[in-house]
């Protein structure tokens, strides 16, 4: 399992207070490395399992008209079917979670999301999507 620097940063952070006074190198050390382990054998059970066909997509960014409609018409030109659907508009900046299944899909994940990074790129926004069981697996320790 590789993980960024950023997720290491921040297991390491949450080590350190998770240690209070007794953090040292050592020991935050140890508590870094059972995580990480923690995470592989989480994420192993993840891909064990069967896949439930569902993903996650995230997305914010300033608001305007259209968003929506761009990443809808995108997910619908490859056969995905939105779930379940959340948003949020704050003031000028929105924010946007759906639940999507892509059983049914005419394209891998890896190019669904280089579909959706080029619309990411088009509308001056973020899209991230995660595998379900990925971020159920992430969430659970």
């Amino acid at each position: 399992m590789r993980l960024s620097e950023e997720e290491i940063r921040k297991i390491t952070l949450s080590a350190i207070q998770e240690l209070g006074d007794s953090a040292n190198p050592d020991a935050v050390k140890n508590v870094v490395a059972k995580t990480v382990d923690k995470m592989g054998s989480a994420l192993e059970s993840a891909n064990a399992e069967a896949d439930s066909g569902k993903i996650i997509l995230t997305s914010f960014g300033a608001n305007y008209p259209g968003i929506v409609a761009g990443i809808t018409a995108e997910l619908s030109s490859t056969k995905c079917n939105i779930l379940d659907i959340s948003q949020k508009i704050l003031s000028e900046y929105y924010t946007m979670i759906m639940v999507i299944d892509i059983s049914e899909t005419n394209c891998s994940f890896k190019e669904l999301q280089d579909k959706m990074n080029a619309v990411a790129d088009r509308l001056g926004i973020k899209v991230y999507l995660q595998h379900e069981n990925i971020f159920k697996s992430m969430h659970r320790i």
